[in-house]
């Protein structure tokens, strides 16, 4: 497995197969990652065990080669998210990739609300797909209809939230952690947070910090993985 502390690849095999702890950085999508190191290794089966909105960092494992049959077991595992819902803004994305458009005053919500309204979303509940994803719909990325300002049905599909700590509230904004199923978009708590306290809310900020037992503490980066890469097949 690579990790931030691999010393050097040269016992690596990325074309027969190698687990990869990537942190994605902000702004990137994870299709980037993916394409940023299969060019870099030459290896024509690259994939990853879980999208991360290009807003959001943090781990993403990636698998090269014939670990790519391990994708899914890696989907199975629990993540664990840290991130800041704003409150009293609303988009059509549920963050702040598109612009805001709805804004509502905060009067009288105080952290015993935002607590309560916390409860609410802890166990097992039905979550439906935002529009601004990567879900498919008849064979397209829902994301793809919404820009062209289409909306379509989705089936809700049941997710776990173990864990909901609200580990600052600071108006406008709810700092927290979430530990999660496979399958939950945060996003979507976001904005149904905000609707629940009746002042509308995004997601601001989005970090997954584990995946599993696997945290983005071990991740390395994408340009760190190609300098050593580079470093050891030019020896």
């Amino acid at each position: 497995m690579i990790t931030r502390e691999t010393n050097n690849f040269i016992n690596c095999n990325f074309i027969e197969g190698e687990i990869i702890l990537a942190n994605k950085p902000f702004g990137w999508s994870s299709f980037k990652v993916v394409y940023e190191i299969r060019k870099a290794i030459g290896a024509k089966k690259v994939g990853h065990a879980g999208t991360l909105d290009p807003k959001a960092s943090g781990l993403l494992i990636l698998c090269t080669g014939k670990k790519t049959k391990e994708i899914t077991k890696f989907q199975e595992l629990e993540k664990t998210y840290t991130g800041t819902i704003l409150l009293g803004k609303s988009s059509p994305s549920m963050d702040l990739e598109t612009e805001i458009s709805e804004e509502n005053s905060l009067e009288g919500i105080t952290r015993d609300d935002v607590l309560k309204i916390r409860d609410q979303f802890l166990g097992t509940i039905e979550q439906v797909p935002p529009m601004y994803s990567a879900a498919k719909f008849q064979g397209k990325s829902l994301y793809k209809l919404a820009r062209k300002g289409k909306v379509v049905d989705r089936i809700a599909k049941k997710i776990t939230i173990y864990k909901f700590e609200i580990t600052e509230f600071n108006k406008p904004e709810i700092h927290f952690k979430i530990v999660c199923s496979k399958g939950t978009y945060i996003r979507v708590i976001a904005d149904e947070f905000g609707k629940k306290l009746g002042c509308g809310g995004l997601l601001s900020s989005l970090i997954r910090t584990n995946i599993g037992q696997y945290s983005v503490e071990d991740a390395v980066s994408v340009r760190e993985f190609i300098e050593k890469y580079k470093a050891v097949t030019q020896i």
